[in-house]
């Protein structure tokens, strides 16, 4: 449970579920504490920690669901957010005769690796193990469980609320941040916050900046996040003679903070499902500059646009430096729309209460 923003997403949800009526748990694929566990105990949930899921660990894992399941019969309702491992999980849920087990879909693509043909193998596994289906949005949805599914109106899509009220724009907090960052007073500054990994396209964002660095001079471009690829990045902007103008800041906790910040958030990912960063920048205000290859689902307010990702960056760094960056009001748009925990957070409970079954 670190702070990506799936995990995110979750906490958004969990902190404003009355825990009276519903509890969550935890069941992770980490030995290490996360980021959000030391709250998840605060509020009450526990935390079982399984082994990662990968090639020659299968055995293992299915036996060790087995036992949990077997062990713990008093989980009625397994949400699982693993996307095509979902297969996994319930399957052991189902033999275990779990009445209420719901797969969620966060992606609409896989990488190009080697867990590739393993994933596939768990993708189309999934027939017959959930008894439901959620999808961050329309096309996850498709992505994961096939349009036949979706298109018969089995498929619930979920939205990725965040809580808007932390992210309502306030002119204090976005002076203090800048200073904090050393930001000067008309410096513009680009955002992006996600995993350093090959579906968030740091490569190519770090080359549409070289772009914009090269027409505005005192643009700054922002990154927070950590993963496997902060290093290659580190020295594609060292290379690229930028290091002055880009700040790496790792993991964040204060990401409305961070969105305070920012003058505009830049999101070229190969693949998305539908991300709650964007709907945190919503959030915001800001304008977003995002590929074309995320659904459309992610455009909740105007504020966000987007740009063909086989543009050359030179053609994205125009349509950055053309945008009014003035900050926008769109709390109550996004509460209208079901993007606020607070509404949505009654309608899961209520959900899971629907589909409990106490035997």
């Amino acid at each position: 449970m670190n702070r990506g923003g799936l995990e995110t997403m979750l906490m958004n949800y969990y902190r404003q579920m009355d825990r009276s009526k519903i509890q969550f748990d935890f069941m992770v694929h980490r030995e290490e504490d996360g980021h959000y566990d030391d709250e998840i105990r605060r509020l009450g949930g526990r935390i079982y920690r399984m082994p990662k899921i990968k090639p020659g660990n299968y055995r293992k894992y299915f036996k060790l669901l087995d036992q949990f399941f077997n062990e713990h019969k008093e989980y009625k309702v397994i949400h699982s957010h693993i996307n095509e491992n979902s297969s996994f999980v319930l399957r052991a849920a189902k033999r275990a005769h779990i009445p209420c087990r719901i797969a969620h879909s966060h992606l609409s693509d896989l990488s190009l690796d080697y867990k590739l043909p393993f994933r596939i193998y768990a993708k189309t596994s999934m027939k017959n193990q959930p008894t439901h289906y959620f999808a961050c949005s329309i096309k996850a949805g498709e992505w994961l469980f096939g349009k036949n599914v979706s298109k018969s109106d089995r498929v619930q899509v979920l939205n990725n609320a965040v809580n808007t009220s932390e992210f309502r724009f306030d002119p204090k907090k976005r002076a203090q941040i800048r200073k904090e960052l050393g930001l000067k007073e008309n410096q513009l500054a680009i955002g992006h916050i996600g995993r350093f990994n090959l579906q968030k396209n740091h490569k190519y964002l770090v080359d549409i900046f070289q772009e914009v660095h090269r027409r505005r001079p005192d643009s700054v471009l922002i990154l927070a996040g950590d993963g496997v690829l902060r290093g290659k990045i580190e020295r594609k902007v060292e290379e690229l003679e930028l290091t002055p103008f880009v700040k790496f800041l790792g993991v964040r906790n204060d990401v409305p903070d961070l969105m305070q910040g920012f003058d505009l958030f830049l999101f070229p990912s190969l693949y998305e499902g539908l991300p709650v960063v964007l709907v945190e920048a919503q959030a915001a205000g800001l304008p977003c500059v995002v590929a074309d290859t995320i659904t459309k689902e992610a455009k909740i307010t105007d504020t966000l646009l987007y740009e063909d990702l086989e543009n050359p960056p030179s053609l994205w760094a125009e349509k950055i430096l053309d945008l009014d960056v003035t900050r926008m009001e769109t709390t109550e748009e996004l509460s209208s729309k079901g993007y606020d925990t607070e509404s949505m957070a009654g309608w899961l409970t209520d959900y899971y209460k629907k589909y409990y079954v106490a035997k």
